[in-house]
């Protein structure tokens, strides 16, 4: 008896799954229609997906990746007052 409820409990999550794995498609489908549109509109859809990712982000995680991305990008010399490999 426990392999039939076993069954039943086991069919019943994978159904679950299935119906939330086809949410989620559809949400995201959404999601690219959006960024259509936005672009449609003129938007940079590349800075728009780096604006909803930041956005997720605490300001202090924000500020910390910055600070970390300044460092990086004065060290290579893409900054003013970075070291520069160049002659």
């Amino acid at each position: 008896m426990s392999d039939i409820v076993a069954g039943d409990q086991l069919r019943a999550f994978i159904e679950r799954i299935e119906r939330l794995e086809e949410e989620k498609k559809v949400i995201s489908d959404d999601i690219k229609d959006v960024y259509s549109e936005a672009k449609g509109n003129g938007f940079d859809v590349k800075i728009l997906r780096k604006v909803v990712s930041l956005r997720k982000k605490q300001p202090h995680e924000r500020e910390e990746e910055e600070a970390v991305l300044d460092l990086y990008l004065q060290a290579l010399g893409m900054l003013a007052g970075g070291v520069s490999s160049e002659a």
